[in-house]
């Protein structure tokens, strides 16, 4: 069975494009915020998520610790179009396996998403 990646992310062709790079090796799973992301974790078989930081109402760092807060242990690796280190480094010290900074070049994703799965 194939592994399910969720990916959380405010705009739709940020999903879009993610399904597309990812949909040849993996189930794919779309949420557009992070309660939604949280909903979807408790009621979906998902092995890993792909959280955008800068979302509205609640941001992926906050996500994050909500699904830390509910004993939901998966690799997350962040997706950030923000330059600023202080959101990568609180992510990676939270227990992020990794992040990625957008626009991603597809090789450099699936990449580090094989590399998170080895980490867990």
């Amino acid at each position: 069975m194939e592994k399910c990646i969720l990916v959380v992310d405010d705009d739709t062709m940020n999903l879009k494009r993610t399904k597309i790079i990812l949909q040849r090796h993996y189930d794919v799973l779309f949420a557009e915020s992070g309660e939604e992301a949280l909903n979807m974790l408790k009621s979906e078989k998902i092995d890993m998520v792909l959280l955008d930081i800068e979302m509205p109402n609640m941001n992926g760092i906050e996500t994050f610790e909500r699904m830390r807060d509910d004993a939901i242990d998966i690799p997350v690796i962040f997706l950030t179009a923000s330059g600023d280190e202080d959101d990568v480094l609180d992510a990676l010290s939270l227990g992020a396996v990794n992040y990625l900074k957008k626009p991603y070049i597809p090789q450099e994703l699936l990449k580090r998403v094989a590399k998170g799965f080895e980490k867990k």
